[in-house]
């Protein structure tokens, strides 16, 4: 075995180590694709923006099979409520130039069905009840979706987030893969980040439309600081 490797399995084992217990229970279950460092970065920076001085909701872009939403869930203690934001069926397509070749044939290859899941699963995207299996997962963790506390939201960013009654967030995970769902869910989530707050970017080192569009926002956006990472972290600045 190749010492790069060895280096990797032995990395991967210690950030597994370090993650919550429920953190690796979603991840004995096959729901969610983040890997032990992501899931860890979520967690710290959850502990480090999740105090009274810093209000607001848990958010996140891109639900997936629900794995980190059950962690965001977990940590929306009232007044705190999370929204779960997602299509919960087949993710739209890369439309910008700015999403590279590599973003538009993963694409392909999910719209053509040869796209895996995890360990052999079926892939989520494929799945009709994805929204119902969601919900089950998070119900069998202790955070039911009740429309108060937990909350899944079903639709397109732009068409769903409108209506949410949401006045500030302390918390905001986006993982939605292309330059236009990534761009359009910075600029919605960013006014009501409070100081302190923070947004976690899941995809910004895996596709260059996603890259694209958090670079401009840290351009357009001076308020705002990038903690580079496998998922790379923006702080709203204290004043």
């Amino acid at each position: 075995m190749k010492l790069s490797s060895i280096r990797s399995r032995l990395g991967r084992a210690a950030n597994t180590a370090m993650l919550s217990n429920v953190a690796r229970s979603v991840r004995r279950d096959r729901l969610t694709y983040l890997s032990p460092a992501k899931l860890l970065r979520i967690e710290r920076a959850l502990d480090t923006t999740l105090r009274p001085d810093v209000p607001g909701d848990i958010v996140e872009f891109g639900v997936a099979l629900g794995g980190s939403a059950i962690l965001l869930a977990k940590r929306a203690i009232p007044p705190r409520r999370f929204f779960g934001l997602d299509v919960f069926a087949m993710i739209p397509p890369p439309t910008s130039d700015k999403d590279d070749s590599r973003s538009k044939q993963r694409y392909q290859d999910i719209l053509e069905g040869s796209s895996s899941g995890i360990g052999g699963d079926v892939y989520y995207g494929y799945r009709d009840d994805l929204y119902e299996y969601v919900s089950r997962q998070l119900s069998r963790y202790g955070t039911p979706v009740d429309g108060v506390r937990v909350n899944l939201v079903k639709g397109l960013f732009e068409e769903s987030w409108p209506t949410l009654e949401i006045s500030s967030l302390a918390f905001a995970h986006i993982d939605c893969d292309w330059y236009d769902p990534v761009k359009y869910c910075l600029n919605a989530a960013a006014p009501r980040l409070s100081r302190g707050g923070l947004i976690v970017m899941d995809d910004y080192h895996d596709y260059a439309g996603c890259k694209a569009a958090v670079d401009e926002f840290l351009i357009a956006n001076p308020g705002f600081e990038m903690l580079d990472g496998v998922n790379p972290v923006l702080r709203h600045r204290r004043s």
